[in-house]
């Protein structure tokens, strides 16, 4: 349980960050348009940095590519899930007038509901886990060049 307990918490703390972000763009009415939802992906990938950093500072002897992969992963669905969850909650109960207008500004007059959207927020939200995840790695794996110091 305590190799999950690190990702579920940077998680945890991802998700809380992108929806104060949300939040804050709901504040200047920018929440309707999608070009701000590329800091999500910048948000979401710090937060698997960090979790990955972490997790081999705190066990560098069994620190492994999947080992990482798997903390950047789990980390990141968290945060999905409980971004998705949230997404869901403020387009149905918060601002109901949300939807409508993030569909009339995306261009090609998309008719979608509820369930297609939140699909959508989850599916990209998981593809910058998976994303992220690939990417840090790249950071902290173990290289076999003879040059590198130990």
């Amino acid at each position: 349980m305590k190799n999950l307990s690190l990702p579920i918490r940077f998680g945890i703390v991802t998700s809380a960050v992108l929806i104060a972000y949300f939040l804050v763009l709901a504040l200047v009415n920018k929440h309707t348009n999608p070009a701000f939802s590329f800091v999500n992906a910048i948000i979401t990938g710090f937060g698997i940095y960090e979790a990955t950093r972490l997790s081999k500072l705190e066990n560098p002897d069994n620190f492994s590519y999947g080992e990482g992969f798997k903390t950047g992963i789990i980390t990141g669905f968290v945060a999905t899930l409980i971004f998705t969850v949230f997404f869901l909650f403020y387009a149905t109960e918060i601002n109901t007038a949300f939807l409508p207008e993030l569909l009339q500004k995306m261009k090609g007059g998309f008719n979608a509901d509820i369930g297609m959207i939140t699909f959508v927020v989850a599916v990209m939200g998981l593809a910058t886990t998976v994303v992220s995840s690939l990417t840090v790695m790249q950071l902290f794996k173990k290289t076999g060049n003879i040059s590198q110091k130990q």
